[in-house]
């Protein structure tokens, strides 16, 4: 009896086995789980922090007192979600005031659904309520939102997402490589909406998402994250005084931090928030030297000064981004210390032996291609520049 008892315990045994194996075989056949299947439902409304949990942040993005802060071009986030409506409450800093705000200083901010561009403002309210998504039938979304103007002159937040969804929202998946652009005015988008090159800087005409910067990560599906500023340098910012540098405005001061503005954004200045650097880019590609160019001219001494504070740059850019490979530019409105980069690389290479860097020169922008505001490059000129950009980060990303 004990063994008949025994052989029933092995014969079931082996029938479970042969069926776990059975399923293991069907689930390989079948493959992954369709993340964008019709999940099963109705669709509920909630509302969302825009924490990491829920959005994937884009660039320098970081949550601060309840609200998603986007201090710097291109920050923002992205989710995705399944329902039939999507609004999105937005915070403003001091410049989104009615009274006493100025309007070409207010930040400007896009909102995309599925890849098209549907909603395009200014923030000029303290909270602003934006419905971005609305469907009778349930389908997949995604939803992103991308700060267009840069820090210094305004900041703003996402305080909070509500959808009516099955399952509720979700952050989209990091791609696979992810590039930071470090630069100036150019790599703002500094008037890249104004085709009157008689017109100066405003807000409302930047947009970051015409960019050579971020079209060159477009087109190599890289994130991406910004750090620029009109009119920084390394050296010396663009000069005011003629002979004097202009120190306040040199980037290596603020590479630390979330970002430099002169808006408070809920009692918080960017500059005082420290950044972690906790994800890594893989190519970091450095556009400065045309503000400086103001300061140095065809000066010796001024030209080795520059050199000089490349070198340190370079190392406080490798010490923050141990692996990233960086990519040394300039050339879009002027490549008069191009050469002296050249050096530059040259001496941080052989006083460190870092050899994971390289040079690139941009082409001058054509009067044929237009102009945006204050002569800054025009989409024309910035889709060629982005093109350049590309193929040169592929073949660094190919070597890796």
């Amino acid at each position: 009896m004990k063994n008949h008892r025994i052989k029933i315990s092995i014969f079931i045994l082996l029938i479970l086995a042969v069926v776990l194996a059975g399923g293991i075989v069907v689930a390989k056949w079948l493959g992954p789980a369709d993340p964008y299947a019709v999940p099963h439902g109705k669709c509920r409304e909630n509302t969302y922090e825009p924490d990491e949990k829920h959005v994937k942040y884009l660039g320098r993005s970081i949550y601060e007192k309840d609200s998603l802060w986007m201090v710097l071009s291109g920050t923002g986030a992205e989710f995705e979600f399944y329902g039939t409506r999507a609004s999105i409450l937005f915070y403003g800093d001091n410049t989104a005031m009615k009274l006493g705000g100025d309007p070409n200083s207010r930040a400007r901010i896009a909102v995309y659904v599925n890849g098209e561009r549907v909603q395009d403002f200014m923030m000029d309210e303290l909270q602003k309520s934006v419905e971005v998504y609305a469907s009778k039938e349930p389908k997949w979304c995604t939803v992103k939102v991308v700060k267009l103007s840069e820090a210094a002159n305004s900041t703003a937040g996402i305080h909070s997402i509500t959808v009516d969804s099955v399952g509720g929202i979700r952050p989209t998946k990091e791609k696979d490589y992810l590039i930071e652009i470090i630069g100036d005015s150019i790599t703002c988008g500094y008037g890249v909406d104004d085709e009157d090159k008689n017109h100066h800087f405003s807000t409302t005409t930047e947009d970051i998402t015409k960019t050579y910067g971020y079209l060159a990560a477009e087109k190599l599906n890289a994130d991406y994250s910004f750090v620029s500023y009109s009119g920084y340098g390394v050296l010396s910012g663009y000069c005011i005084t003629p002979g004097e540098p202009n120190t306040e405005c040199t980037i290596g001061q603020y590479y630390d931090y979330v970002g430099n503005s002169a808006a408070y954004y809920r009692g918080s200045k960017a500059q005082e928030t420290v950044w972690a650097f906790a994800k890594q880019p893989d190519v970091v590609v450095v556009n400065l030297g045309t503000n400086d160019a103001s300061y140095t001219g065809n000066d010796p001494q001024k030209n080795k000064k520059f050199e000089a504070e490349y070198v340190a740059f370079l190392k406080q850019i490798r010490e923050r981004n141990p692996g990233a490979h960086i990519l040394c530019t300039l050339g879009i409105m002027g490549n008069g210390l191009y050469e002296n980069i050249v050096s530059a690389v040259e001496d941080y290479t052989g006083e460190t032996g870092d050899g994971n860097l390289s040079c690139m020169e941009f082409f001058m922008q054509q009067e044929s291609d237009g102009y945006g505001a204050d002569w800054h490059p025009s989409y024309v000129t910035h889709r060629k520049a982005a093109d350049r950009l590309a193929d040169e980060i592929a073949l660094i990303l190919k070597q890796k």
